[in-house]
This record gives structure tokens, sequence and C-alpha cells, in this order.
């Protein structure tokens, strides 16, 4: 069961290897204005991890510039923007309000995240209205063939990443890596 994966420290942990990785690339890429990049991470207080995987999602990581102070944050598949939950909490609960699984255990998902209604409406919305409209999803919408249900998303998206549960929903994080970032940072990738 994918939901189980939200417990499953070896799983977060491997997110975060992913998130170094990103975060890597980022660094070797520079600033634009040529100066070095330091480590100036953004503090998180996340929801829908472990406790005890708590200080490893409690911070986004990000650089600054050493010459004119910009901001450099990389990709990340632990968060899905600037939102509270993890990203992977967001996917399970939005997919199991899709149908993606049907088990009565997949839709408590949200209940036991203690996520509010109104929260998992909007999630549902943004999947739904704004996601379709993001650059990465116009970029690549054409890859899945047939068409992928935006209705059922994101239970339909994840149902294209075949392979075992935790595969495939690694994958899918790690597309939807580039929503992570807004604005100039988003064109630069």
């Amino acid at each position: 069961m994918c939901h189980a994966l939200l417990q499953d420290p070896k799983f977060l942990i491997l997110l975060l290897r992913i998130d170094h990785e990103f975060a890597a690339q980022c660094r070797a890429e520079g600033c634009r204005c040529g100066g070095d990049l330091h480590r100036s991470d953004y503090p998180r207080k996340p929801r829908g991890c472990p406790p005890g995987m708590r200080g490893d999602c409690s911070s986004r990581l990000s650089f600054c510039c050493a010459v004119c102070r910009k901001r450099a944050t990389s990709l990340s598949v632990r968060f899905l923007g600037r939102r509270v939950y993890l990203g992977l909490a967001v996917v399970l609960a939005s997919a199991s309000r899709t149908g993606f699984e049907s088990t009565p255990t997949s839709v408590r998902v949200a209940t036991e995240l203690g996520v509010a209604r109104q929260t998992l409406q909007r999630w549902q919305a943004w999947w739904i209205e704004q996601f379709p409209l993001t650059p990465l999803w116009r970029a690549t919408c054409a890859r899945f063939m047939p068409p992928a249900d935006v209705a059922r998303f994101p239970g339909a998206l994840l149902e294209r990443f075949e392979g075992p549960p935790a595969h495939s929903l690694m994958r899918l994080l790690v597309f939807l890596s580039p929503v992570t970032l807004r604005g100039r940072q988003a064109e630069r990738r």
C-alpha cells in the first residue's frame, strides 16, 4: 500500500537523498552573477511525516549567493511548493479521494494525517484546475498516451508510473519536482 510509505523511514530517507542530489546540482550551477552559492536552508515545520523523521524534514534545501545575495532554491521531492504537508502526503491524500486506491484504509489517509476537509478540497482543486495549466504539465502531457484523466489527478498520474508502489511514487515525485519552484527559478530550469 502506498499510504504505508508515509511511515516508512527508508522511503523518506530516499527522498531526502534525492533532495540532496538536486541541491548539489543547484549549487554546481552557481548563481547567474557568477558568485558562489552558500547553504541557507529554509526552516520548515512539516506535517504528514513520522515524529522520528521531523528533523530530516525540518528544512528546505536552499542557497544564497555570496555576491548578489539572491536565493537559489533547489528542486524537491519532499515538499510540494509552499504547502505545509510533505509532498508525499499531498499526493497520497489527494489520490485516495480520486479513486487511485479504493481500500477503506487509503480513504482514511487524510483523516489520519489530520488534513482538514477544506484543505483536501483545495488540494484537489489545485490538481484538477491549476496543475494542468502549469508549464510542467503543458510540456509533458503529450508523453502520457492515452491522455491522462485530469479529473482523477493525481491518481491518474500515479497509475502511469509503473512498478512497485514505492518506485512509482518516487518517480511521480521526481516528475513533479519542477512544480516545487516559483517564478524565475522555475523558468531557469
